[in-house]
């Protein structure tokens, strides 16, 4: 479950008490709508699938995981499933190795997504053991399927040339920079990342 509407309504409020130009960018494209993942492997699964291509290719693969293994797979059944099989779905052998971390430490115990650590830093160590998600992604899961309030992805483009847009900076800011400009918006900045990748390409910006 990722933030609510009131979740990011406030807490862009909060912000933009502080930052002028946040209050004024959201006066002219105004608030964006929830970002939302199911909590669980699955979702990781999906991100597993999705990396490094289309949205449309990654739903064909993921119906055909579905055809496959069936609408309520568990860990177990991709562990079972053949290689041939997998890659007959569309998974490329990197993948699969990938999808059979995420299997493994889950069957292993080695990850509770009832049971996350509170920490963010914690908890973003605890999902990237599995290989193939880094840090992005993990962060990405706790803001959308967790509704971690304070997580900010400052590493991903999007939220470099949004936060320079709704800021009017001459240049994208690099994750460094990006990573400072927020210090002072704790604890909201997951807030402001999903209005981040709003103002990307707004044209009313």
């Amino acid at each position: 479950m990722g933030l609510t509407v009131e979740q990011i309504r406030d807490g862009l409020d909060h912000v933009g008490r502080i930052t002028p130009a946040l209050a004024a960018a959201i006066e002219r494209v105004g608030y964006p709508d929830p970002r939302i993942r199911a909590r669980g492997w699955e979702t990781l699964l999906r991100t597993i699938v999705g990396q490094q291509v289309s949205v449309a290719a990654a739903a064909s693969v993921w119906a055909k995981l579905e055809g496959l293994l069936g609408t309520g797979m568990m860990p177990a059944d991709v562990i079972a499933a053949s290689f041939d099989d997998l890659r007959g779905c569309g998974l490329s052998r990197q993948k699969q190795g990938y999808a059979r971390s995420l299997c493994e430490l889950v069957m292993a115990g080695a990850i509770d997504f009832d049971g996350l650590p509170a920490d963010d830093e914690e908890a973003i160590a605890v999902l990237t053991q599995i290989k193939g998600i880094g840090r992005w992604s993990a962060e990405i899961y706790l803001l959308f399927a967790e509704g971690r309030g304070d997580i900010w992805p400052a590493g991903d483009l999007a939220v470099q040339a949004g936060l320079g847009r709704l800021l009017t900076m001459e240049a994208r800011p690099d994750e460094k920079a990006t990573r400072a400009l927020a210090e002072e918006w704790r604890p909201h900045r997951g807030a402001v990342a999903i209005f981040t990748w709003h103002c990307y390409n707004n044209p009313a910006l």
